[in-house]
């Protein structure tokens, strides 16, 4: 063995023991206040455990999603604005578990750097409990690595885990018919997608994050940096409601991608692009970037985060539901015959 006053050490080697188990201590308040029916054990441990049963299911299908923040860490990791992206992580995997009807019910995170920065790994990860806490999921555990010469100072990445539940046989999508309507769910702004392009857009116009931004008050990078908006709760409660046939999260891909997805074989969708005013900061992306409308609309979510798709009969109902719960709700188009999504109309940017 090597000499203990000349030997080598893990921290030197640039793995800082210390720093994660401070780290722990630092969010086990913010994941404690997580907890919901189901959650059977804190932090530490070599797996977390959950109890379906004490979660009110009785026959339970489980759901599971993935997902990261895509290069939107990067703008935040530029501007150290880094409280957002944890509520962008669990939203872009919860909103996609409730599209398959599913009740998100706890969350893991993967969190990888460098060189572990207690407190803003900490800032992360309590917007990670943040958005479970939103979501009536539970953070049950995840994962620090410190990993010396794989990221540049300062930078790190994320990763999340979500899993659900459903009663057997509540699966969506289930029943779309030709003639079901459509209401889109207004986002808050750009969400998590597309920033590889918003980023190019921001160049091209010669603008820095701190610049002032072009289309609301306040600065650049603040404005494009506003979290995914979590649907999970009024879309859950629509869903009992009764009459939702299916549901699409308007992420990579916008409208033209995402809304087939959960249409069957023969039917597409036409959709009245003049049925609601997107956010201003589409209008700035198009016009900056001399994007094409066609090229919006398969890149960024253009206004819409979720689209409900329901019965005809069911729709004035549902959306004043959704609207009483605080969501911007929009009647955007039908279920029409024939695959793919059609557009009508202009975008009024």
């Amino acid at each position: 063995m090597s000499d203990e006053k000349t030997g080598l050490t893990y921290a030197q080697a640039g793995v800082d023991i210390d720093a994660g188990n401070a780290l722990v201590d630092r969010i086990k308040p913010a994941a404690r206040a997580t907890e919901r029916p189901g959650t059977m054990a804190g932090l530490g441990g070599f797996g977390a455990l959950f109890d379906l049963k004490a979660a009110g299911f009785a026959d339970p299908v489980l759901v599971a999603a993935t997902d990261g923040v895509g290069t939107k860490l990067r703008l935040a990791i530029d501007t150290g604005q880094v409280d957002g992206v944890g509520i962008d992580l669990v939203a872009m995997c919860v909103n996609d578990l409730v599209c398959q009807g599913a009740e998100p019910l706890f969350f893991l995170d993967y969190f990888a750097t460098g060189k572990l920065e207690t407190e803003d790994a900490a800032r992360v990860i309590e917007g990670i409990a943040a958005g479970c806490t939103a979501s009536g999921c539970a953070l049950i555990g995840g994962e620090t690595a410190e990993m010396p010469g794989m990221y540049a100072k300062g930078d790190f990445d994320l990763a999340g885990f979500a899993v659900g539940a459903m009663e057997r046989g509540a699966a969506l999508p289930d029943g779309v018919a030709e003639g079901d309507v459509l209401l889109g769910l207004a986002s808050d702004g750009v969400h998590s997608n597309g920033f590889s392009l918003v980023r190019r857009v921001a160049e091209h116009a010669g603008l820095g994050w701190q610049d002032p931004a072009p289309f609301v008050d306040g600065a650049l990078g603040a404005a494009l940096l506003a979290p995914t908006r979590l649907y999970v709760r009024p879309v859950l409660d629509a869903i009992r409601a009764g009459g939702v046939h299916a549901l699409a999260h308007i992420t990579g891909g916008g409208l033209t991608e995402n809304l087939p997805r959960v249409l069957p074989d023969g039917l597409g969708a036409t959709i009245a692009l003049g049925s609601w005013t997107p956010d201003p900061v589409f209008g700035w992306l198009a016009s900056a970037g001399g994007v094409a409308t066609s090229e919006m609309l398969k890149t960024f979510n253009c206004g819409i985060g979720m689209v409900v798709i329901c019965a005809a009969e069911r729709a004035d109902a549902l959306a004043a539901g959704l609207a009483q719960a605080g969501e911007r709700v929009s009647r955007i188009g039908t279920v029409t015959a024939g695959a793919g999504v059609r557009y009508e109309g202009e975008l009024r940017w």
